[in-house]
């Protein structure tokens, strides 16, 4: 069963989310903004401003899962005008960040993150991603950008909503299975086997 807002909000009060927004929150000191915090049935977290990493190509190399050269993701520059802070994502490249929140999800419980529906509208789309019962950390966001112009990445700002949905009890959670993504920091994490 999917999570409403009532239990989004006592599981954050345990500390499943922090910090944490109990409403929507669409502006900021007079300023609209990308909606970050509370919804109806789920959760929108903000990208982090403290990092942000966009792959580029390196002649005679291939990106491999099992042998991952960091050489291959670039610090992306943060950027600030009026509208607040971003990044640019260059057209038709890929980028990873990492949330703002931090979450520690109960063992009964699964979270789906989905990209928002104003990036998707622009080109830009959030990789669906899991949260898996008794994960805990910051997430790695993947994001692409499939248009033809570069686009802002908004820091500090919403990026993907969290659906939470409620399954029996599992016999393995990821923390007692000790899961290599366990515990990541507020930077991104790269590929690991």
């Amino acid at each position: 069963m999917i999570k409403n807002d009532a239990w989004i909000r006592d599981a954050a009060a345990e500390g499943m989310i922090a910090p944490f927004e109990e409403s929507l929150i669409s502006e900021v000191e007079g300023q609209r903004v990308l909606s970050y915090g509370l919804s109806s049935y789920g959760y929108d977290i903000r990208l982090s401003a403290d990092d942000f990493r966009i792959f580029r190509h390196i002649p005679g190399t291939v990106i491999d899962p099992k042998a991952f050269n960091p050489d291959n993701l670039e610090a992306a520059r943060l950027q600030e005008d009026e509208h607040g802070q971003f990044f640019i994502l260059p057209a038709h490249s890929y980028g990873l960040g990492v949330a703002l929140e931090k979450l520690a999800i109960p063992d009964y419980i699964s979270v789906l993150c989905i990209g928002k529906s104003t990036y998707a509208r622009i080109g830009c789309i959030a990789n669906l991603t899991p949260a898996e019962a008794g994960w805990e950390g910051h997430l790695t966001l993947e994001i692409s950008n499939a248009s033809h112009a570069d686009c802002r990445i908004y820091a500090n700002e919403g990026i993907v909503q969290l659906l939470f949905f409620e399954g029996e009890p599992c016999q393995t959670s990821y923390a007692r299975r000790k899961g290599k993504y366990q515990h990541q920091k507020q930077e991104v994490t790269l590929p690991r086997v």
